[in-house]
């Protein structure tokens, strides 16, 4: 991004230290709000990436930035003997723990609290790599990106889904009123957290999306970049491989 996008505008703290701030409070709200501000397409989109990854047969993965844990959960689907589910925020992690043990997942799904950007895994330890709506939260996105590359095994599968912008008429007028105006009326009136969708949809419209996301990946070392756009470009699947 060319500008720093942050949750609070007039705080000292880093974005790092803001965006744990921000899904702490907004922990218990996020996960009825996502669906309501996404229509409950975004379930959509996180069926898609499993199946992505079903095709794959991966015996390891770690979904960063898992939330609280829907597409974590949704990864059983893929056979998968262990599946870490990694966030910043300890408040979002607690959810997805009570969501997780009432489908008796415990044995399967491990969920951390830990830093994108300095991972503690040892290289070469995943065998694929989710992030869904967690890249555009990186203070560093590089260097979360470089971070990824090393703990994926050679040969392994990294699938993004995160926000994009639309490019065609009038998708993207649509577009930029609900992000501007609509999505954070809705937060405004149902979070907690006054800035926190405020900043979500501004993130989502300055992420470097499409072909500028996939040179970033290119940079990194990635290879067999695919984007596939979602839901008129709403969002994009971006799919990569060590």
């Amino acid at each position: 991004m060319s500008k720093k996008v942050i949750p609070y505008k007039d705080s000292e703290l880093g974005k790092k230290e803001q965006v744990t701030q921000m899904f702490d409070t907004i922990s218990k709200d996020y996960d009825g709000l996502n669906r309501v501000i996404s229509f409950g397409i975004d379930v959509k989109w996180r069926k898609r990436v499993v199946s992505i990854l079903k095709e794959k047969k991966p015996a390891s993965i770690l979904d960063i930035a898992t939330g609280t844990g829907d597409l974590a959960i949704a990864m059983t689907a893929t056979g998968a003997k262990r599946i870490v589910g990694l966030d910043i925020s300890e408040g979002m992690l607690d959810v997805g723990r009570d969501k997780i043990a009432q489908k008796n997942l415990d044995s399967t799904i491990e969920m951390v609290v830990g830093d994108s950007e300095n991972l503690s895994f040892e290289d070469q330890s995943f065998d694929a790599i989710t992030v869904a709506f967690g890249v555009r939260n990186f203070e560093n996105l590089e260097k979360g990106l470089k971070e990824i590359h090393r703990v994926l095994k050679p040969g392994g599968t990294l699938v993004i889904l995160e926000t994009s912008v639309p490019t065609k008429t009038p998708f993207k007028q649509g577009y930029h009123l609900y992000c501007r105006h609509i999505m954070p009326t809705i937060g405004k009136i149902f979070s907690k957290d006054r800035s926190a969708y405020a900043y979500l949809s501004e993130s989502a419209s300055k992420f470097p999306h499409g072909e500028a996301f996939n040179n970033i990946l290119d940079k990194i070392g990635f290879i067999g970049i695919e984007n596939m756009p979602q839901t008129f470009g709403v969002a994009s699947i971006y799919v990569a491989t060590k």
